[in-house]
């Protein structure tokens, strides 16, 4: 049985993500400017985090940056391009 991928359900993902997004930049800042430790909640988990912890919290933030840009690709139809010169 095939799934089938609403508008409603992308924009849902959409919503989720943005939302996990602003959880983890506020960790981030908050370990990058002094704090010790953060409790980085997320909507879905809780976890103490502390700045050994930064590295995968960046790795983090940009996949879901970059699955952001591709339900919001889904959305407007469009799709993401890398522009090479052709020389």
């Amino acid at each position: 049985m095939a799934t089938v991928i609403t508008t409603e359900w992308v924009e849902a993902r959409i919503v989720a993500t943005q939302a996990a997004i602003v959880a983890y930049e506020a960790a981030i800042l908050a370990l990058s400017t002094g704090a010790q430790s953060y409790s980085l909640d997320t909507g879905q988990t809780r976890q103490n985090v502390t700045k050994a912890n930064l590295t995968e919290l960046r790795k983090t933030l940009e996949w879901l940056n970059s699955q952001l840009a591709q339900y919001d690709a889904q959305i407007s139809g469009g799709a993401v391009f890398i522009a090479k010169p052709a020389w």
